[in-house]
């Protein structure tokens, strides 16, 4: 009976391994990329630290009194009672020198400033999240997919949680994208979902980037990307 214990349990532990090591969990920064963010002044004892105080509840709530909530709280209307409406924009067809957004949901929108075009934190999977049946898409909310969207100059990705970077999308945007605009140390997961190092831009808080001698920064040029 032990000998089975022992078998199962190092079983359950090597398919976790397996599964958590699959691409869509990314990797941690390495080397140069990790150099540079233990340099930043907001890295401190092993991870970023907010610049102002950011409670994780609420005045008056904890970890215990909101599991309790969730777990034995009301659940009057959780999901909206049908499709959420939604109006679906041809992307492809907008005139590009026209200043404009598009706002896909949650923080994913479509942008065109300046003859630029700016996609941010797109998330087109029908759930943001490891696992299937959690955090799942409201109906008529899956409108868009990756490739719905023209080329985009500048793909700004905000942080890294799944409702932010979402792999599939980001993976099939790829052949599309020109640069990406994201935090420091982000770049250790685009570079394995094989996005170039010289697409990459990665900055601190309050980071420039721009044409700045040696900064490697280069604008995005016109009919470079397939349909550009």
């Amino acid at each position: 009976m032990l000998l089975i214990l022992v078998v199962t349990l190092i079983g359950l532990g090597l398919g976790a391994c397996a599964y958590f090591n699959q691409p869509k969990f990314g990797r941690h920064p390495e080397g140069e990329r990790l150099e540079r963010v233990e340099a930043s002044p907001n890295y401190q004892d092993g991870e970023f630290q907010n610049q102002i105080e950011t409670p994780m509840f609420a005045e008056g709530h904890g970890a215990l009194s909101v599991t309790l909530k969730a777990i034995f709280g009301s659940k009057e209307r959780p999901a909206p009672a049908g499709p959420v409406p939604a109006v679906k924009t041809e992307l492809k067809a907008l005139d590009p020198d026209r200043n404009l957004l598009v706002w896909f949901g949650h923080s994913s929108f479509y942008m065109q400033l300046g003859g630029r075009r700016f996609l941010v934190d797109p998330v087109f999977s029908p759930y943001a999240s490891p696992f299937s049946f959690i955090n799942k898409a409201f109906d008529g909310t899956l409108v868009y997919t990756a490739e719905d969207m023209p080329d985009i100059d500048y793909l700004i990705i905000t942080h890294d949680h799944w409702d932010h970077l979402d792999y599939p999308s980001v993976v099939a945007l790829e052949p599309r994208v020109g640069r990406v605009v994201c935090p420091l140390g982000v770049g250790a997961h685009l570079e394995p979902w094989g996005y170039a190092k010289e697409k990459l831009l990665e900055a601190d808080w309050y980071g420039e980037l721009g044409r700045k001698p040696g900064s490697g920064f280069t604008p995005y040029r016109p009919g470079i990307f397939p349909g550009g």
